[in-house]
């Protein structure tokens, strides 16, 4: 376990969910205002990981509104830039222009079911001076990533595709091509369409099981052939 003096700061990089502009690819067989439902489970499932874990800065970095929502503790940064990797890398570029923080893990939402234990073994690896860490997706993308101060953050993301099944593929190359040949975190399943939402929730996220019994017990929607 990590003592509350620990260096590596912990971001989660989240969009504020509005029915119509989150998890679309469930729609069909939910609705828009499910599919929402589905993404406020795994913010707030993610977030409640987060907060669990011992670090001197928590922060989400949002996309859209903040509210009372958000766990004490969180500062909030608000995203910027043109896609996910000018807003990824202006994450850390915030974060590390504070000085306090040598070492930054953002982490996404759409891994509700993430230990709280790897999350603490990434920033572990951080604070023994791992030039940075990588979190594979199933589907070939990544759900977090982590780099020591010093290095560009713009050089880190710039160009890569971030749609999978290459974005992780291209950010370790790219890691290693700039000798920051990343520790690997475990490949963990992230939340794109209904059977991972089957499956995500069967691992128990509370928030999202919740959600998927109750699907459940009024329809089929559930159902995955």
């Amino acid at each position: 376990m990590r003592s509350a003096a620990s260096r590596a700061a912990l971001l989660v990089i989240a969009k504020s969910p509005t029915p119509g502009r989150v998890k679309t690819r469930l729609i069909p067989p939910l609705d828009a205002d499910q599919a929402c439902e589905v993404a406020w489970a795994c913010l707030l499932d993610t977030l409640d990981v987060a907060a669990r874990i011992s670090a001197p800065r928590h922060v989400l970095v949002l996309d859209g509104a903040a509210g009372p929502w958000i766990p004490a503790g969180f500062d909030v940064v608000t995203q910027r830039g043109d896609g996910l990797g000018e807003r990824l890398a202006a994450a850390f570029a915030d974060t590390f222009a504070s000085g306090t923080c040598p070492a930054a893990l953002v982490i996404a939402m759409d891994t509700p079911h993430v230990c709280a234990g790897t999350v603490e073994a990434a920033l572990d690896a951080l604070d023994g001076g791992a030039a940075s860490v990588l979190g594979p997706a199933l589907d070939g993308g990544f759900w977090a990533i982590g780099l020591q101060r010093g290095y560009d953050p713009a050089a880190v993301f710039d160009g890569i595709p971030m749609s999978p099944p290459r974005t992780g593929a291209a950010q370790r190359a790219r890691l290693a091509a700039l000798g920051l040949d990343p520790v690997l975190l475990p490949t963990l399943r992230d939340l794109d369409d209904m059977e991972d939402l089957v499956a995500i929730a069967a691992a128990g996220p509370p928030r999202l099981a919740a959600l998927a019994r109750l699907f459940r017990s009024h329809s089929t929607a559930m159902e995955v052939s």
